[in-house]
C-alpha cells in the first residue's frame, strides 16, 4: 500500500495531506488559495494519485507560507509512500503542451533533492497568486520528496498556461516515475542497491 498521511503544524500554517500513489485521481483540496487548489487538483488527477489536502495559513500576510508548506508536506508524503522504492520506474520525462506554451519536465526519484527551474512568467500575478510561488512550491516539493527535478518552459506567453503546464508536467512525470516496472518488480533501480542514502 503506497500511501502516506502527513500533518505539519507551525505558527504560520497547519497542513494535513494524504496521498495514495496507486489511486484513481480522486482529489479533495482546500488551501484557501483558489489558484493553488486548481493546480493541486490537476496535479492529483493527472498523476492519478488520490490526494487530500487541508491547509490553513496566514493568508492575511500573503500566500507564501501556505504554498511552500503544502509543497513541503506533499514532498514528504510522496517520499514516505514510496518506501524503499522497490520496482519503481524511477526516471521519467514529458513535454507538456498547454495551448501556446510548451514545458519540459524531467524527474529522477534519486533520493538526491535538486531543482532546476527555468521558467519565467509574463506577469507577476495570476489573479491574486504571485507567480514566483510556483518555483517555491516546486523547490519545497523536490527537496522533501528527495527527487531530482528539472522544469523548463521552452516557450509560452500566458502566465496561467505556463504555471499549468509546469504542474501538469510534474504530474505526468510523477505518474510515470512512480509506476512499478513489471520487469523489475521488487528490485531497487540503482547500482548502489539503495535509493535515498
Amino acid at each position: 500500500m503506497r500511501r502516506a498521511e502527513i500533518v505539519r503544524e507551525t505558527k504560520e500554517t497547519k497542513v494535513r495531506l494524504s496521498v495514495d500513489l496507486d489511486g484513481t485521481g480522486k482529489v479533495a483540496v482546500s488551501t484557501g488559495i483558489g489558484f493553488l487548489d486548481h493546480m493541486l487538483d490537476l496535479l492529483g488527477r493527472h498523476a492519478r494519485f488520490d490526494l487530500e489536502v487541508e491547509a490553513q495559513g496566514d493568508l492575511h500576510i500573503d500566500f507564501h507560507h501556505t504554498a511552500e508548506d503544502v509543497g513541503i508536506v506533499l514532498g514528504q508524503a510522496v517520499r514516505r509512500a514510496l518506501g524503499e522504492m522497490r520496482g519503481v520506474t524511477r526516471y521519467a520525462d514529458v513535454h507538456l503542451p498547454m495551448d501556446e506554451t510548451l514545458t519540459r519536465v524531467a524527474l529522477d526519484i534519486s533520493g538526491r533533492p535538486f531543482l532546476v527551474f527555468r521558467t519565467s512568467f509574463a506577469t507577476q500575478k495570476i489573479g491574486e497568486f504571485d507567480t514566483e510561488l510556483v518555483r517555491e512550491f516546486f523547490q519545497a516539493f523536490a527537496s522533501n520528496a528527495g527527487v531530482t527535478l528539472h522544469v523548463e518552459t521552452l516557450y509560452g506567453e500566458n502566465s496561467h498556461h505556463i504555471a499549468e503546464s509546469c504542474f501538469k508536467g510534474l504530474a505526468r512525470a510523477l505518474r510515470a516515475a512512480v509506476a512499478i516496472d513489471p520487469a523489475a518488480a521488487g528490485e531497487i533501480p540503482s547500482t548502489k542497491g539503495a535509493l535515498g542514502v
